[in-house]
């Protein structure tokens, strides 16, 4: 009697150890289901939550450069809004009275392209956003030698690409009118200094970066010759 007694708790122990065995497999098993599937689910949501954050993040930055550049411009033109009228001031007056600054301003026109600017002394980064810039160590438009004129290609020497010979370019300065006529156009490495050198003659030279209308790097230089024609 007592063996079977002890036999028949040997074998409820060795169920019940078979109930809990599987029992524990089962949840196991359910453990790694959910793993399975937890990490999919959490993968596409992080996806989505970057894509959305890059997203609201590109567009910022394309609202702060729209921005900055109507910013830019905006400016520009009221700069030189305030050069052209300093310049009136200067040439209304012969000279007297007035900055020195202002007698010193020089006006460019180029019928052809519509251009009609006054030009700002030096090519620095703030000279050229403000207007046509004169290359300081050159001749003085007018002037008997070479006198250099750079702007940017997305601004004010947008179209001299479209320039050839004959055309006209008028400078004013001191009340008085030079007439250019362009000679030649030529595409040039920025190594090519020759275009800077001086002349014996009165010449007028533009330079802008190239190509014009290319969206990125322009890594050559589009160069306008003109020489003068008359002085009125």
């Amino acid at each position: 009697m007592a063996m079977a007694s002890a036999h028949l708790a040997r074998l409820q122990a060795k169920l019940s150890n078979q109930w809990i065995r599987s029992k524990f497999a089962q949840a196991q098993n359910r453990v790694a289901e959910c793993r399975a599937r937890v990490p999919a689910v959490t993968s596409a949501e992080r996806t989505r939550a970057v894509k959305q954050y890059f997203g609201a993040l590109l567009i910022s930055l394309g609202m702060l450069l729209s921005a900055y550049v109507g910013g830019t411009y905006a400016w520009m033109y009221h700069e030189q809004r305030s050069l052209l009228h300093q310049w009136q001031v200067s040439n209304a007056s012969g000279g007297d009275r007035v900055p020195a600054e202002a007698n010193a301003l020089t006006r460019i026109l180029i019928p052809k392209i519509k251009l009609d600017a006054v030009i700002t002394e030096g090519t620095s980064h703030t000279a050229l956003t403000l207007g046509p810039g004169h290359l300081q160590e050159s001749a003085v438009p007018g002037d008997i030698g070479n006198s250099v004129i750079a702007a940017h290609r997305d601004t004010f020497f947008r179209h001299i690409y479209e320039l050839n010979a004959g055309d006209d370019i008028y400078v004013e300065r001191h009340g008085k009118q030079f007439h250019y006529v362009v000679t030649e156009k030529r595409v040039v490495q920025p190594t090519d200094v020759s275009v800077l050198d001086n002349s014996s003659e009165a010449r007028l030279t533009l330079i802008t970066c190239y190509p014009v209308y290319f969206v990125g790097p322009a890594p050559e230089r589009l160069v306008i010759f003109a020489k003068l024609a008359k002085q009125v």
